[in-house]
């Protein structure tokens, strides 16, 4: 039998010695919304291993690691407006939309079907403040900006130009940006209209970002 509940607990005290999960609310969602909910059931009994897993469609869940360490740079806020790129199983939106309650999560996933299996894991979650919307990310969600924090969960060739136009002046965005193979995490904070400031945090893999601002295939 799988007992996630252990495994569970592990995976938050290695996040917390990696020096990860510092702002209580971030860590109150990881502990509110275990791995496992997100992810095939093919693959539950890795679900709380620190590494990526493959959910379908040639796509993966990030590692732990990376998922508090991006929110963390995101630095999300209670009543913020979040749109993240790149839905994916659901898990990554779920913890924010925990974060920022009563704000809400629009996230954008180019596959009908990953956007399907995001829905139905978000509803068991119980997570009520997050839309899931079928479509090109790389042009971000116009219809909803501008927002607060933006995040993409896949790697783009460079900062996609509308994400920028559709974040707030002092608003956030967290991407990884570089080759194929290999990346850098930036955040960007919006000065305003015309100017950004970058700021590097490492080396890191995503699956690319496909779309008119970013990968073609």
């Amino acid at each position: 039998m799988f007992r996630w509940e252990e495994e569970h607990k592990k995976l938050i005290e290695e996040l917390l010695d990696e020096g990860l999960l510092r702002d209580k609310r971030i860590r109150r969602a990881f502990e509110e919304l275990p791995r496992h909910m997100f992810v095939p059931e093919s693959v539950k009994r890795y679900a709380f291993e620190n590494r990526p897993l493959p959910i379908g469609c040639g796509q993966t869940i990030s590692q732990p690691s990376i998922v508090a360490k991006m929110t963390e740079l995101l630095d999300p806020k209670p009543g913020d407006k979040v749109l993240e790129i790149g839905t994916g199983s659901g898990w990554q939106a779920a913890i924010l939309a925990r974060v920022v309650y009563p704000g809400k999560v629009y996230t954008v996933e180019r596959i009908s079907e990953l956007a399907e299996f995001a829905k139905k894991n978000l509803e068991t979650a119980n997570i009520k403040n997050v839309e899931v919307i079928v479509g090109d990310g790389t042009l971000g969600y116009k219809k909803e900006a501008p927002y607060d924090k933006i995040i993409v969960t896949a790697a783009a060739p460079e900062i996609p130009a509308p994400l920028i136009e559709q974040l707030k002046i002092n608003g956030r965005m967290v991407i990884p940006v570089g080759s194929a193979y290999m990346q850098e995490l930036l955040l960007i904070i919006k000065k305003d209209s015309n100017d950004f400031d970058v700021y590097r945090h490492g080396a890191c893999v995503f699956v690319k970002l496909i779309g008119t601002y970013g990968w073609k295939r």
